[in-house]
């Protein structure tokens, strides 16, 4: 993409009048007011003179105007601690800028195109529908028509993204089981035994190589991650769902557990473990091995570790190893949690995650069930678990049976939440899993994090589409976090709003029931649906838009604090589209979601 235009020269040669009125303001104060009347005035014109069928332009045109004048106000600038104002008034009087970037000129360039009509009409090419002029059953059968033609063409993009059920994805992983079990020494019962698969965690470099290959960056970030002591660790059947050519197919699945040296870089550097608690768990931790952030659901934290560990994991801060020996609370701490609940019967769900609870054995998972559904208020309890995708091996008759007793239809639900990240991480094995609790009574439901590799045009659709045939119920979807060391899974908040409007809209109803939500620090989720929980406040100079988020509780409590987070420039993200073979005039209305 030309990234060349995106200059202050431009901005001015493309938005004349408003150039025209900085010059002749006489201070930057006067200028604020003038623009302010000048973005209703062009507003109501544009409006005026666009197609009033084109409800897209028109809610275009709005919501740039809002969002002009929103960065134009005063209170905006304060909480920024930056002036788009005075940047104008720079440019306008040629005082040189040269800390506003080209992401910083694009995004403001496109805002103010909008706000004149002049923005990208379409969402794809071929992704649009167009007014039937015609009544009855023949508008019906012109309707008709342009859905197949819709469909067939959103299909035709989701098929881009290839599950781990297709015959070709089933041969490849039967071919990697059987070298991972040659390296390791296994048969096909070990393979089956979940026991083994934690016995057999990839925790060296060494031994990796020899079952997969690995990029010089891959190669080189793992050494360091290693050097630093960070967590790593790969289980076998995970191993067995990455590919050795070079379609980029597994990409998600090696994002997961391979750190890029941006992240070992980052975290290494860092010697306060407790910096990395991004969500501020501690402040919202009313007793030990608790979290509580909502009045009727609290989180019990009984087991620290996992077979594997996500690379941008929320709880990285409190996990030393993969499989650590010590991430066993022990049943006197637990058995203190347990009774803390017990002593607030406002609690009426517990959401028992950690870690992963399913590394745990039987005997330890049915201990802490037990004592759980004795509590008498608990009507619903939830177990979170990536064993899924990780190890679905663990997921036996015997444990499915086990979890199942303690539901109890009109008096105690019990569900399980996974983290499904990618359709290429579904296998038959994940299916096998799945069926087990859903044939007792079980739902499951899935929290995909919106992380660059799963960001793509439909590829979020995909997997929400398989997860539905499996019998997964989409649930949360959420917004990339902004922490640096993680700066490399970092999506814009517009590219996921983008994603919830255009391309998640087009599945079936069933398909797209997760809630597109940012998690804000020590509070809770915001729903990004819901624009009365955020303020946009600026464009900073490096092309990063700035967002104030309000609690959850803004509507049900008098004195509420809100949290300022600074999202990744959309015009970065853009060419990192375009440098993976993106066409990023795909992308092009990204910038028009505030």
């Amino acid at each position: 993409m030309n990234v060349s235009i995106f200059t202050a020269k431009y901005l001015k040669k493309t938005n004349p009048l408003i150039f025209k009125l900085i010059s002749r303001a006489q201070d930057i104060e006067e200028l604020r007011g003038q623009l302010i009347d000048f973005t209703f005035t062009v507003e109501q014109q544009t409006v005026e003179e666009a197609a009033h069928d084109d409800a897209s332009l028109l809610a275009r045109i709005r919501d740039c105007g809002f969002s002009f004048r929103t960065i134009l106000k005063k209170g905006s600038e304060q909480a920024a601690g930056f002036s788009i104002l005075q940047a104008l008034w720079d440019i306008g009087h040629n005082i040189p800028r040269p800390e506003l970037s080209p992401a910083f000129f694009a995004d403001l360039l496109y805002m103010l195109l909008g706000m004149q009509g002049q923005a990208p009409r379409r969402t794809l090419d071929a992704i649009h529908l167009t007014a039937v002029q015609s009544s009855g059953r023949k508008a019906a059968i012109k309707r008709s028509r342009q859905l197949d033609n819709l469909w067939n063409d959103v299909d035709r993009r989701m098929s881009a993204y290839p599950s781990g059920l297709e015959e070709a994805s089933v041969r490849r992983r039967h071919v990697r089981r059987e070298k991972i079990l040659s390296v390791l020494g296994g048969t096909l019962e070990n393979w089956h035994d979940w026991r083994w698969q934690i016995k057999h965690i990839v925790r060296d470099l060494a031994t990796l190589e020899k079952m997969v290959k690995l990029s010089a960056s891959q190669r080189n970030a793992l050494k360091a991650a290693k050097e630093n002591r960070l967590p790593f660790g790969i289980t076998p059947h995970y191993l067995s769902l990455m590919d050795d050519d070079l379609e980029k197919r597994d990409a998600a699945i090696r994002a997961q557990v391979l750190p890029p040296m941006s992240y070992v870089k980052e975290v290494a550097a860092i010697e306060d473990v407790s910096c990395l608690d991004f969500m501020g768990e501690e402040d919202t931790s009313p007793f030990e091995l608790i979290t509580r952030r909502y009045p009727a659901i609290c989180i019990l934290k009984p087991y620290n570790t996992c077979p594997q560990i996500c690379v941008y994991c929320q709880r990285n801060w409190e996990i030393d190893d993969v499989m650590a020996s010590g991430a066993f609370a022990g049943m006197d701490k637990i058995d203190g949690a347990i009774q803390w609940i017990h002593d607030h019967p406002a609690i009426h769900e517990v959401l028992i995650t950690g870690g992963d609870p399913l590394a745990m054995g039987n005997d330890a998972l049915a201990a802490i069930l037990a004592k759980v559904a004795e509590i008498p208020t608990v009507e619903r309890i939830r177990i979170g678990s990536r064993t899924f995708v990780t190890m679905p091996m663990r997921i036996t008759e015997g444990l499915a049976a086990l979890i199942s007793q303690y539901r109890e239809p009109g008096r105690r639900e019990v569900v399980m939440m996974t983290h499904v990240q990618h359709p290429y991480e579904v296998t038959p094995d994940t299916v096998a899993a799945v069926n087990k609790f859903r044939m007792r009574g079980i739902p499951v439901y899935n929290q995909l994090v919106y992380t660059y590799y799963a960001s793509k045009r439909f590829e979020a659709a995909s997997l929400r589409r398989v997860l539905r045939l499996i019998g997964i119920d989409p649930y949360y979807t959420f917004n990339t976090k902004g922490k640096d060391e993680t700066l490399a899974y970092r999506t814009p908040i517009a590219r996921l709003l983008q994603e919830q409007q255009e391309e998640a809209r087009l599945l079936p109803g069933l398909a797209r029931t997760d809630e597109a939500v940012f998690n804000v620090p020590r509070q809770g989720k915001s729903y990004l649906r819901a624009r009365e929980y955020r303020n946009f406040l600026s464009i900073l100079p490096d092309g990063a838009r700035m967002y104030e988020f309000h609690s959850w509780e803004k509507k049900v409590s008098q004195e509420t604090s809100t949290y300022i987070t600074t999202d990744v420039p959309i015009l970065h993200y853009l060419e990192r589209l375009s440098k993976d073979g993106e066409s990023v005039s795909d992308y092009e209305t990204i910038w028009y979601y505030f």
